[in-house]
This record gives C-alpha cells, sequence and structure tokens, in this order.
C-alpha cells in the first residue's frame, strides 16, 4: 500500500514512513494513516506511507524509495515502524539487523533522520548507532527505550514538527524536551548523532 498524505505535494518538507504489518491486504486502514493525516492537517507535513508484511516486501519498498520515489531528497525523516528491540526489527516472525539495515541505505541518507516509533525499542552502544551512521550518512537515528506504556506516535509527532523549526539535532532534542520532557521521559526518547 503506498499513500500520500498532505495538502502540498511541491512542500520540500516530507516524511516517509514504512509500517511492518502482518498481511498488507488487510491492513488497509492503519491507525498510523491516522496520524499522519492529522500531522499534515496541523503542520502542513507531508507524509508517504506505505506497508509491507515480509523482508523481501521491506527491500523493494527501500529500493523504491532510494532509486524511483522522485520526492527521495525532499524527505527529511525516514519513519520505520516494526516490533524488534535494539538491533533488530521483527517482521512475519523473522529478525533483521540494525547492520542489514543500514546496508540497505548504504551512503544514501544524508542529512536525513531515521526514526524508529517505540514498537521496536533502541537502545544502543556506542560502536552499534556509530556504525549504522557511518554506513547510511544518515544525520541522526531515533527512537525510545521503552515500548510501553503508550504508542509513541503523539510524540513522534511533536517530534516532526518541531523539526520543522530545527536543523540542528542538538536545538531539536532540547526544545523537544523543553516542551515534552515528561512523555520523552516516560518513552525514553533518544537520539544518537
Amino acid at each position: 500500500m503506498d499513500l500520500m498524505l498532505g495538502r502540498n505535494e511541491e512542500d520540500d518538507y516530507k516524511i516517509f514512513c514504512l509500517e511492518g504489518v502482518d498481511d498488507v491486504e488487510e491492513n488497509l486502514d492503519s491507525d498510523l494513516m491516522k496520524d499522519l493525516e492529522i500531522l499534515a492537517l496541523n503542520t502542513g507535513i507531508t507524509s508517504v506511507y506505505k506497508s509491507c508484511d515480509s523482508f523481501e516486501g521491506f527491500e523493494e519498498s527501500i529500493s523504491n524509495l532510494l532509486y524511483v520515489d522522485k520526492y527521495f531528497r525532499d524527505y527529511k525523516i525516514i519513519y520505520l515502524v516494526f516490533y524488534g528491540e535494539n538491533q533488530t526489527i521483527e517482521l512475519n516472525d523473522f529478525s533483521y539487523g540494525l547492520e542489514e539495515i543500514a546496508e540497505l541505505f548504504e551512503g544514501k541518507l544524508t542529512n536525513k533522520i531515521i526514526h524508529f516509533a517505540n514498537t521496536k525499542t533502541l537502545d544502543l552502544e556506542d560502536e552499534d548507532f556509530q556504525y549504522f551512521l557511518d554506513v547510511t550518512g544518515a544525520k541522526a537515528l531515533s527512537g525510545y527505550i521503552h515500548s510501553s506504556p503508550v504508542f509513541s506516535s503523539v510524540l513522534d509527532q511533536h517530534f516532526f514538527a518541531l523539526h520543522q523549526d530545527y536543523d540542528d539535532v542538538i536545538e531539536l532534542v532540547e526544545k523537544l524536551f523543553d516542551k515534552y520532557a515528561s512523555l520523552c521521559t516516560k518513552l525514553g526518547f533518544r537520539l544518537y548523532y
């Protein structure tokens, strides 16, 4: 499933969202799409939403993003919504490592942030996140160390909106914590750069 949500296709700030689901044919009305619609209405941030139910679908989506999508240069955040812990994502009962994901994006993510929803915990050692950043060229890698008590979409939306105004990742995180410290702490927000 591929859906563009937003008001203006000419905006230069876009988010690419890829969600891992059990079956793409049955995932026609994801709650995440509703969250992205709200983000578009409140901030004007355009989102492209895709879902996949296999690692082959994941690879195909990433390949299309990198080599076919005419908006690729405009995506500021690659928003990945998958289950998993620290070094892995889980998709269709298989686990895939961050190293494998980094290799798919090799050298292509300059000035972009990779952001994981809290369905996948992200508590990394220095060498792990540094490897990911070095291989992909990403500006930062962000996510959460706690998968509960709530889904992170509300804080994700605030993070994305603030990123429109604050390109510097240190200032971005400071502003996020200034405004939403309780939620950041409860979810264990992390940004590696």
